[in-house]
Parts: structure tokens; sequence; C-alpha cells
């Protein structure tokens, strides 16, 4: 059994951390933020994922916490309406199908609480500032002061990785742009929708708009994105990405207006690149990455949470498989998830320009077993 270092108490941290403790590991989670992160989009578990959520009992209470979206319409850069479909929606698929969309934040908060229950520690306000890797362990230091020794530390940092960045280099080595930016927060429902998602693409996604209600159409969420060039920033400087949005999005029409005044407001605004994370290997020593820390692959995909969600499980699974030790357990999970990687990263590339068939979002969705 190890003791085990956590950095990150997002989809991937919080689900590692419930798998190490139900194999009997010692687990500590550290994150940077006061506690569990508010805010985030409607997000997707889907496929294999799934089978995730019914081996941690909660897929029933993640299914009550889903969205309850009728359908969408697309409007053009003057906000007429193109089409609709009472179908499917662009953010969560056909609405027909088993995979679950809920709010980021609800399916953390379920992870949270199960992570907690199984005994994990949890240190928030911090976070990692060197990893010395030992023969006996990796010694971590801490941006509160101190440090401390655990058998293995394990990445679940997302795209910026403090992690990556300490055991492997830094980020421009592994970070790749895809051409775009997003920004994702919460606002009050002002346009009055009714279980009723919007989208706006002007000019081969020049600009991009999602806004879909939720809290039984209390809420809104919004997702504002735009084609972009990489763009030097400070990815927590909020106040200099909202003028970067507002530059970039004031000519737009609609209710572009409102929707930034909104964003102004809002307490849980979240921006960054659309990017993938892609790696030659995900472990180093005593260190070891998941979920988009390792292998993110950009939200094009749909697919970023039950990676991480199965990242997580896999990674626990084979540390917990036998006596050979961490080497031969970050091999074989390596191993079984690089496929499964490839493919829904692809499919996001391919999604920069298509739709992908119905049958590439089911094989990416479950290509991949959890048992060995």
């Amino acid at each position: 059994m190890y003791s085990v270092l956590v950095s990150g108490a997002s989809v991937a941290g919080l689900t590692l951390a419930y798998w190490l403790r139900r194999h009997g590991h010692e687990v500590t989670v550290v994150e940077r933020a006061p506690d569990i992160r508010p805010g985030g989009q409607a997000i997707d578990v889907r496929g294999v994922a799934l089978s995730v959520l019914d081996r941690m009992e909660i897929r029933e209470r993640a299914a009550l916490a889903r969205t309850r979206l009728r359908g969408m319409a697309m409007l053009d850069g003057q906000g007429n309406e193109l089409w609709r479909s009472t179908e499917m929606t662009l953010s969560g698929g056909r609405l027909d199908n088993e995979d679950i969309e809920l709010l980021r934040e609800d399916l953390t908060a379920l992870l949270y609480e199960r992570a907690r229950e199984a005994g994990a520690a949890f240190v928030f306000g911090d976070s990692l500032t060197t990893l010395e890797d030992r023969p006996d362990g990796v010694l971590a230091g801490f941006e509160s002061g101190g440090s401390q020794r655990f058998g293995l530390v394990l990445g679940a940092d997302g795209l910026h990785s403090r992690t990556r960045a300490l055991a492997f280099g830094p980020e421009r080595e592994f970070v790749h742009h895809m051409g775009s930016y997003v920004a994702v927060f919460s606002a009050e429902n002002f346009l009055g929708l009714d279980n009723w998602e919007i989208w706006l693409n002007k000019g081969q996604r020049e600009a991009t708009y999602c806004v879909y209600p939720v809290r039984d159409n209390s809420q809104l969420r919004i997702t504002l994105g735009f084609r972009s060039a990489p763009v030097a920033m400070d990815h927590r400087d909020t106040e200099q990405q909202q003028s970067l949005l507002t530059e970039r999005l004031s000519q737009v029409g609609w209710e572009t207006p409102r929707l930034l005044s909104a964003m102004r407001r809002s307490p849980d605004f979240y921006f960054d690149s659309m990017a993938q994370v892609r790696m030659d290997r995900w472990s180093t020593g005593r260190v070891a990455l998941v979920g988009d820390a390792g292998y993110c692959p950009s939200p094009l995909s749909g697919q970023g949470t039950s990676l991480a969600m199965v990242g997580a499980y896999i990674l626990a699974d084979e540390l917990s498989a036998d006596g050979a030790g961490h080497p031969a357990a970050f091999a074989r999970y390596e191993a079984r998830m690089r496929p499964y990687v490839a493919l829904n990263q692809a499919l996001a590339l391919h999604n920069l320009d298509n739709a992908p068939s119905e049958d590439a979002l089911e094989e990416a969705k479950s290509a991949i077993a959890l048992d060995r």
C-alpha cells in the first residue's frame, strides 16, 4: 500500500482518491482553490464512464441531477433562427441516449462526497511548489511552506498542471493550441429560456455562443468562444481575459451586450484555450498524470469527463493489482489507456471542422474495458 498525494480536486482527482482509498491506500488530496470549485459548463458522462458511476454507487443520483433540455435552436450572427431540433442538443448529443449530461459542479459534489466517505484527506488553498523524487518516495514542497514525503504523487491538476511542469517540463512542450478560446460562466436567466438551448455561430466559428438554462430555469450557463491564434496571457488574470472577450465579441450582435455585462458580474467565470495535452509518457519515477493533466482531449471531444473518470479508475486498479510495484503499474495503466485516449483526441480533431459520425462517437465512448 502506498501513501499517495493527489494534486487536484476535480473530476479526475476525486475519482482517483475514491478508488485509491477503496484499494486501501492512504490518500491526501491537495487543491489550490479554497473549496471544491463551483461553476462550469454541463459535462457528459458517457459509455464506459457510466460503469464507473455504477461502481461508485452514484449513477442514479447523477441521473437525477441531469439537465432537462427539450431541444435547441441554431442562430446566425444576427440572431435569426437557422434550424432547430427536439431530438438533440449540440452540448449533450441525442436526448434519447443513456448518456448523463449534468453540471460539472453537481458531478464534483457527488465525487467529493464519495471520496470523503472513503476516507481521503483534503487540503484546500494550497498547491505544489517542488517535487524531489527519491528512492524511498517523493518529497513534495507546498506553497504554504514545509514539505512532506509520499510514496507516490499523482497529478490530476488539469490543463495547466503544476505536477506536470515540475516532473516533466514546461507546458509549451505538451499543450497544443487548437485555434480558439472559450469562456464559461453563470448568470440569472435574463433570456427567459425554458429548458431550451441556444447556439449562435458567426462566420466559420469566428464567434460561437452556447446558452442554456439550469436549476429549474432560474440560471443560465453561458459559453462564449472565438477563433484565435495563441494569445499571451496569464490564465488566472480574469480582468485581462474579460477585456479580450469584450474586444473580440462586442460587434457580434444578438444579445452580446447583455451577455458581456453578465460576464462581468459572474461569480464563477472561467476562460481558457481549446487545447490538447499530448505526451509520450504519463509517468516518471514515482510521479504519474491522469485526466487533463496527461491527456486533455479538449472540450471539442465531449469526452474529457469520461476520460478523466476512466483513467482514474484504471490507474487506481493497476496500482493495486499485484506486488510488482509502481513502475509496472504505471506501464500497464498507459498500455490500457493509450488507445482510448488516442481515439478521443482524434475525435476532437475531427470535430474542428465536421461533426463526427455516430459510429465514431460510439467507438470513442466505449473502446476500453474496466476489467483486466
